[in-house]
């Protein structure tokens, strides 16, 4: 069950308690999904119940009640609770195995939904600015895969209403780029009435005398906050771990090598119980050199990294990297949400570098592959599932901000 899903669940019943007369209030148009704050447990976490308990003239932990007994019967949740004041807070039923097996069925697709189905949004960009029309073509891309539908309008020069940079909040305000806010016409998304959008983010710098290449440069312009100005530089092209686009690339390119060279060994991914981590204990040198990452020997052989030479301390459970990429995973389609309802494709480029960072960290403590004579067991085939949906993800990102995800880097 993914935060969409588990949002309209939750939204479902709202409504039939309504129905029934258990709460008399309006339903909401939708149901903020998140993770739990401290002091919370389990997967995900909700304050629907306070938002309700005004309208409804009852505490908030009373209607959080009236929703947890509603809940916690529905398919796909194991466990509801109520923690603080009425937060509801969801255990899902095998929820990591259920995630990498939603991202590998939906493939590129996961993380697109519905929310912004029938919404017609105008974004208004100025003219012949390149760095207007990449950011509006990668939001385009995003509203597209959750429903909605934009259409791009060029202001001539001389007909601007706001100074680069400055772009609308969900509050209704405009922010610029000294991050001062006031107040300006709009709907709760930062949408006017007549469903127009202003981008106008700092304009990209003079071309650089060494060209940079399509995808490379559409990352340059996209990955900073629009009110931040882009850097057309050769940085974009180095392999180096310092390079956020090297990273989410190398990440992607190495996710498929683990799947090619499972195949070698005669095993597929199959989502499960991640079973014991194998914590790689590299020395900083083999952890941290980016050389090792790019070289050759790397590239070709995915079993290098999990070689018994580097040195190998099984730990039983699953690791706080498996978690932690397991997070990054699940959060992808609140994360499309967000750019989309802001505009600001920055936001998911941003999310695949800690997608990727999240996947190097697992990739680095835990023996995905067998070794030597060993037999590929269930938490290999777990493990290789979970990679594969990394790198899934990886690639659905980088589709949407109009990017390729090479096999080989």
């Amino acid at each position: 069950m993914t935060p969409v899903e588990l949002s309209r669940t939750v939204l479902r019943a709202v409504r039939c308690a309504v129905d029934d007369g258990e709460l008399s209030v309006v339903v909401p148009a939708r149901v903020v999904i998140e993770r739990p704050k401290p002091g919370g447990s389990g997967d995900y976490a909700s304050n629907v119940a306070l938002q309700l308990a005004r309208d409804a003239g009852a505490p908030p932990r009373h209607v959080a009640e009236v929703l947890r007994a509603r809940l916690h019967s529905a398919p796909g949740i194991a466990d509801v609770a109520i923690t603080g004041p009425g937060f509801l807070n969801f255990t899902l039923d095998g929820a990591d195995a259920a995630l990498v097996r939603d991202v590998l069925a939906q493939g590129l697709r996961y993380g697109h939904s519905l929310a912004l189905d029938g919404e017609r949004i105008e974004l208004r960009i100025p003219a012949h600015e390149p760095r207007a029309e990449v950011v509006a073509d990668a939001v385009s891309r995003i509203v597209a895969a959750l429903g909605g539908h934009t259409e791009t309008v060029h202001i001539p020069p001389g007909r601007t209403e706001d100074p680069p940079g400055r772009t609308e909040d969900p509050t209704g305000r405009t922010e610029d780029p000294t991050g001062r806010t006031e107040d300006a016409p709009g709907g709760a998304d930062g949408t006017g009435a007549d469903g127009t959008v202003n981008l106008r983010p700092v304009p990209a710098p003079p071309p650089p005398t060494i060209p940079l290449g399509a995808d490379p440069t559409r990352w340059a312009l996209l990955h900073p906050a629009p009110h931040d100005r882009p850097r057309l530089t050769p940085d974009h092209l180095v392999q180096r771990e310092s390079n956020p686009f090297f990273r989410v690339q190398y990440a992607h390119s190495r996710a498929r090598a683990l799947v090619r060279g499972a195949d070698q060994l005669g095993f597929h991914p199959e989502p499960g119980h991640l079973g014991e981590s194998a914590e790689v204990r590299q020395s900083p040198e083999v952890r941290q050199s980016p050389e090792v990452r790019q070289s050759p020997e790397v590239r070709q052989s995915p079993e290098v990294r999990q070689s018994p030479e580097v040195g190998e301390s099984p730990e039983v459970g699953e690791s706080s990297e498996a978690q932690d990429l397991l997070t990054a995973l699940a959060d992808h389609p609140i994360v499309l949400v967000t750019a989309a309802r802001h505009r600001a494709p920055d936001r998911l480029a941003r999310h695949l570098v800690a997608t990727a960072d999240a996947f190097f960290r697992f990739h680095d403590a835990t023996r995905v592959l067998p070794v030597g004579d060993e037999k590929p067991s269930a938490a290999h085939r777990a493990r290789l599932a979970l990679a594969e949906a990394a790198g899934t993800v990886l690639a659905g990102g980088l589709s949407l901000l109009g990017i390729d995800a090479p096999e080989h880097v």
